[in-house]
């Protein structure tokens, strides 16, 4: 096992990792940036280094100031957790120069399952189901035209290394083609510093469900089981739920062992998601994610494996925990990611002080967070506050305690997604399940209503608990606490 691991990442996952291997007994390294100076993670950890200023470029991308810091700490691996430099596969390759162990697949894997025309057509030659559409980009308008026609309108174009929802336009008739095209080539070359695109038929109202895969060094591949990532916003998950609300031990099965099969396909190692779109009984390959997911919790409560300890056991050399027959579903999960945005406001990032915070707890609740009251989100990064993870034997009492343990969550000074997640809760059109991935858009008025109400309610508790929060009652609570300790400590003294 590695003696230390440096977390090339920030925010509630480097926490995340940092967990896992205390656990292990494997000290950790954190790196930051100027505007984490005060943050969480960073005094969490072992040892702590500064990296650079607070744009990404100049910290948390910059894998030379990385590896200098890995190997002045003696870190043996590194640990991108997701986002930033997760799925770069420079990074793999300067940690094998460095002699560094990446926790993570190889960088040949993940530069072949970062392109959607290159995992498309690896899926097809595994014999996996692939949505209906081109296994190349796209050359000429005249070429686009053609194939809209024979694969029949509504068609997507997409950016072939785009990821997180970028780069991707739905076209339901010939007249908007171009002008789809012409934009996401521009939005790709941007984004991606590729603009490769190309087009596959548009599956309406599908349901967003991924496997979870675990794949050591020694030929063994398995799945975690299912999540239903349906909730989105601008194909951005918002809401994740472990099993899928429709789920059974044969569609398990089914898609289980083909995403272990596409895992297996291309030499996997360590953790990863393959994602897959399913409607009217069909599913098919949609992406696969070359790192630890942000809705990695609730597969955790659900099976009781702990996916970033095993991710470290693999890197490390150890076999997997445990085979496909003793992985099992025990009761539901529901995660929501608290992020601070204005949910009335299209989810606009509200950055700021959080001038009071006090977070849920109890039977079944976990909170992954990097935040306290007085920190200051900076506006640099993503907008993610903490992820709230519930346990309940069945879905509805799931949903029961998540609106319980919602009910429970202040945090104040910033806007936040709370009352977005409290409405959905609500939904009676969630409540019965009935998801797919455009269920905001589709149930957006309903929705804003219920978040209205729930803002006056929320103002009144906030009126009720803000006393709790303010320093003179903190400071008069605690001088209180201290004073009956001493009066009591030496009452006993004296009766001694």
């Amino acid at each position: 096992m590695f003696k230390k691991v440096l977390i090339a990442n920030r925010g509630e996952i480097a926490i995340r990792v940092m967990r896992a291997c205390r656990e292990l007994d494997v000290k950790s390294v954190a790196v930051y940036s100027d505007a984490d100076n005060n943050s969480l993670f960073a005094k969490y950890a072992d040892e702590a280094y500064n990296i650079g200023e607070p744009a990404p470029a100049k910290s948390y991308l910059n894998i030379d100031r990385i590896i200098d810091v890995a190997e002045k700490s003696g870190a043996e691996a590194i640990h991108p957790g997701y986002g930033f430099l997760a799925e770069n596969s420079r990074l793999g390759d300067e940690c094998k120069k460095h002699g560094i162990k990446l926790i993570g697949p190889e960088g040949s894997v993940i530069n072949a399952m970062g392109s959607k025309i290159e995992s498309k057509k690896l899926m097809q030659k595994a014999g996996v189901p692939v949505v209906p559409g081109a296994s190349k980009g796209i050359s000429s308008i005249d070429e686009a035209v053609s194939m809209a026609e024979s694969i029949g309108y509504p068609i997507i174009v997409k950016a072939s290394a785009g990821g997180g929802g970028i780069g991707m336009r739905t076209v339901y008739e010939e007249d908007e083609l171009v002008r789809a095209i012409e934009s996401t080539k521009s939005v790709a070359a941007s984004a991606f510093g590729d603009s490769t695109v190309y087009i596959e038929k548009y599956i309406e109202e599908p349901r967003h469900i991924e496997f979870q895969i675990l794949a050591d060094e020694h030929g063994n591949t398995i799945h975690v089981a299912d999540r239903e990532c349906s909730i989105q916003r601008r194909h951005q998950k918002l809401i994740e739920e472990a099993p899928s609300p429709i789920m059974t031990e044969e569609l398990r099965d089914k898609m289980g062992s083909a995403a272990v099969k596409a895992a297996a396909s291309i030499g996997y190692t360590n953790a990863g998601t393959v994602e897959f779109i399913y409607s009217d009984g069909k599913f098919y390959f949609l992406e696969m994610n070359t790192r630890i997911q942000v809705e990695h919790p609730i597969t955790e409560f659900v099976t009781g494996v702990d996916l970033v300890k095993e991710q470290i056991k693999i890197a490390a050399g150890r076999e997997l925990c445990c085979s496909q027959d003793e992985i099992h579903v025990h009761g539901h999960a529901i995660e929501c990611r608290i992020n601070a945005e204005d949910p009335l406001n299209d989810f606009a990032p509200n950055p700021g002080k959080i001038t009071g915070y006090r977070s849920p707890g109890g039977t079944g609740v976990r909170v992954d967070s990097g935040v306290y009251m007085n920190y200051t989100i900076p506006p640099y990064y993503d907008s993610m506050i903490s992820k709230l993870i519930v346990w309940g034997r069945t879905r509805n009492e799931a949903i029961a305690r998540m609106k319980r343990a919602l009910s429970e969550y202040v945090i104040l000074g910033v806007k936040t997604t709370i009352p977005f997640h409290k409405s959905m809760m609500n939904n009676i059109h969630f409540r019965q399940a009935q998801l797919h991935t455009h269920f905001v858009d589709e149930h957006k008025q309903e929705i804003a209503e219920n978040m209205e109400k729930v803002l006056i309610a929320d103002k009144e508790m906030e009126a009720r608990l803000k006393s709790t929060f303010l320093p003179s009652k903190k400071i008069a609570a605690v001088s209180g606490a201290v004073s009956n300790y001493m009066a009591h400590s030496i009452g006993q003294k004296e009766e001694k």
